[in-house]
């Protein structure tokens, strides 16, 4: 693909709602999942006889599982409120990426089925049966949808579009159309911890070899410990963290934190990982098998508390979920909230002083912050309303003495989405995820023109991996991202070599 050129309406005073392409992105659509992926998670392997009727019974437990999933289906007025609030709409210009138009493809279906206007006159309610069109477009567009929750934002009823997505992608599981990225990781977790399938070997030379590089930079021995019994923390974390740029600077930084604090740590090569991709394809069931690693991992070692790494979907699964799926948590330190955020962690620590930070070291970068999805808007950190965005800013500005928010428009609540969230950070949607990026990489464009910025610093994962690979299509280099962690790793004053 062409790098993209910012002639777009956001850059005019008021942005133009774009000029409706439909079926711009028709062909677009993730590989399915082979029956290895989707079997050892008990769904089916393939597209299921009688799989119409089953899709629609799967619907009506849903409907009866999740009470807001049937408000969500009864309440859209056609208001519009949400139309230019995607960004995969504004990237992409397909009508059916309008959050209205992407619920009405399940709505449709459920009108037709649950309601007794879709029974009767299913033609002037915009009730359709249950087909393979129907399904075609399902697998399509419920996989344009990063479940990023920016157009409930704005909706005046509060339609979650995401918990429609998931409830979509469910049913898909459930009759044999699962998506191959996510079932895939969820399979790997599985087997060996990680979404990236590291084993234990992996993870031990790797932190050894994080041990070498801290050690020549700064002389001191910082230990990156795993399996450790007895430990005070358990840091759960994204396994991107042991494995590439930026995510590993972070994970540096980390270390760095506990050693200066005096806190002992580990990670657990049985749960090592802090994401739950379960959530992405709407499975409870996943989410709490998931989730139960980390419970027997902080049992097996025997820790007194739980800290979670830089990941938007893992915190937010870790906040408002954790337990529910994992609970009860009584045989951890009751002095300690469970989970905490490793921002909020490094924060208090900052507040008491516990820190030794060096502004100066980061004086080469101009910073911004990128609110992720999910921690912006489904998630809170410490006791304060909007700890969220209070903390991690406060954590940058101990740690760099250079730093400027974006266009308010697309900071906070109103933040958006990188564009590779929800289950879609997948090479078989390169062209959807730099078109979904655009309206972040709009914002990021001005900050950078008005501002100086040369650098954007997120608090997770799929951001960092998503950002990594599009900012080249937009002229930005690969290293604008940055880890907020990688900010306090490179400020935190050990010592010098001896």
């Amino acid at each position: 693909m062409a790098k993209v050129k910012f002639d777009t309406p956001a850059f005019r005073e008021h942005r133009e709602i774009p000029k409706l392409q439909p079926d711009a992105m028709a062909h677009s659509q993730p590989f399915f999942a082979k029956p290895e992926h989707q079997e050892p998670l008990g769904f089916p392997g393939q597209l299921v006889d009688d799989w119409e009727n089953k899709a629609v019974a799967k619907l009506g437990e849903l409907l009866t599982k999740y009470k807001s999933l049937k408000v969500y289906l009864d309440s859209c007025v056609k208001c519009g409120a949400c139309t230019d609030k995607c960004h995969y709409y504004l990237g992409t210009n397909d009508p059916k990426n309008m959050p209205v138009a992407r619920q009405d493809l399940l709505r449709q279906v459920y009108r037709r089925h649950f309601t007794l206007a879709g029974k009767i006159v299913p033609g002037l309610v915009g009730a359709r049966d249950m087909t393979k069109e129907v399904l075609d477009d399902w697998y399509k567009y419920f996989h344009q949808c990063s479940q990023c929750r920016r157009c409930s934002v704005f909706c005046p009823y509060g339609i979650d579009t995401a918990e429609i997505s998931m409830a979509a992608r469910e049913i898909m599981d459930h009759i044999g159309v699962g998506q191959k990225y996510c079932n895939e990781i969820i399979g790997k977790v599985h087997k060996i911890g990680n979404n990236l399938g590291l084993p234990l070997p992996a993870l031990e030379a790797t932190l050894e070899d994080l041990e070498d590089e801290v050690k020549e930079d700064t002389g001191r021995d910082v230990k990156y410990p795993v399996n450790q019994e007895g430990a005070d923390v358990l840091l759960v974390t994204p396994s991107a963290d042991f494995f590439a740029e930026p995510h590993i600077d972070g994970l540096v930084g980390y270390g760095k934190v506990f050693h200066q604090a005096g806190i002992s740590w580990t990670v657990s090569s049985y749960a090592s990982e802090a994401a739950n991709f379960a959530m992405f394809i709407g499975s409870y069931d996943q989410m709490h098998q998931l989730a139960n690693r980390i419970r027997q991992a902080a049992l097996d070692l025997g820790v007194k508390r739980i800290v979670f790494g830089e990941c938007g979907h893992a915190w937010r699964v870790a906040y408002s979920f954790l337990n529910t799926l994992a609970g009860p948590w009584d045989f951890l330190d009751p002095g300690y909230p469970v989970p905490q955020h490793i921002c909020e962690f490094t924060h208090g620590l900052i507040e008491r002083g516990a820190l030794t930070l060096d502004k100066e070291a980061n004086d080469h970068m101009t910073l911004t912050f990128h609110d992720s999805c999910n921690v912006a808007r489904a998630s809170r950190m410490g006791d304060m309303p909007g700890g969220q965005f209070h903390i991690p800013r406060e954590v940058i500005k101990a740690s760099c003495g250079k730093f400027v928010e974006m266009d308010p428009n697309t900071t906070r609540e109103s933040t958006f989405c990188c564009g590779g969230g929800g289950g879609l950070l997948t090479d078989d949607l390169m062209e959807l995820r730099v078109k979904g990026a655009l309206p972040r990489m709009e914002a990021l464009q001005e900050a950078r023109e008005h501002h100086g910025v040369t650098h954007m610093a997120t608090i997770c994962a799929i951001c960092k991996s998503q950002f990594t690979k599009v900012m080249p299509y937009y002229g930005f280099d690969m290293d604008a991202v940055v880890s907020v962690h990688q900010l306090v790793g490179n400020a935190i004053q050990l010592g010098t070599k001896e």
